[in-house]
């Protein structure tokens, strides 16, 4: 059986993360169209939640509220000890597992980096990068070169392969997307 989520907590989390990500925005499918980053954090969380349905014996707070969080040090002003004060130490190590380290050099290292520290973090951590990525193998934005998209595969290739092993019906998600997205490629 799950573990039951606190709606409360969730609510916090969710609140505090469209504070923080208000008015980001990324590129969508067609030129000049702009999406609220909210809506990422969003599509990664339906993709948790599904999951927490699908696969028996998830930590459904821990999953939604990291899942809330994922982006929060990364992209915002929002610290490890902020997140650590307010949630806890699991939900804090785990948004910092998904976290790149911005002082190591090369993007393919700072993956490699992450997914080490994530594949030391609870199985949900592991569900919250595969469902991360599935929620980027939508539709690329429209700026992207054809060369950025097979590197962006490449990336989700490696997150597949290292982290499958976390949550089967998340793998099998990712592992289709990765075969969908070949239709962005000209």
């Amino acid at each position: 059986m799950n573990e039951k989520w606190s709606i409360n907590e969730i609510q916090d989390a969710w609140q505090l993360a469209s504070q923080l990500h208000d008015g980001q925005k990324y590129g969508g499918a067609n030129q000049e169209e702009q999406v609220e980053y909210i809506n990422h954090i969003g599509s990664v969380v339906f993709e948790i939640m599904t999951a927490i349905t699908i696969e028996d014996g998830m930590d459904s707070n821990l999953a939604i509220k990291c899942a809330v969080l994922h982006d929060t040090i990364e992209d915002t002003s929002l610290s490890y000890d902020d997140i650590l004060t307010r949630f806890g130490s699991q939900v804090a190590n785990g948004v910092l597992a998904l976290t790149k380290n911005a002082t190591i050099e090369g993007k393919k290292e700072k993956m490699l980096d992450s997914l080490k520290r994530i594949k030391e973090q609870p199985k949900e951590i592991w569900a919250i990068k595969m469902a991360d990525r599935i929620a980027n193998l939508y539709a690329p934005p429209f700026y992207w070169t054809n060369e950025k998209k097979k590197e962006y595969i490449e990336e989700a290739c490696l997150i597949h392969d290292e982290l499958k092993e976390g949550n089967k019906y998340l793998a099998t998600r990712l592992a289709n997307k990765i075969i969908e997205y070949q239709k962005f490629i000209d």
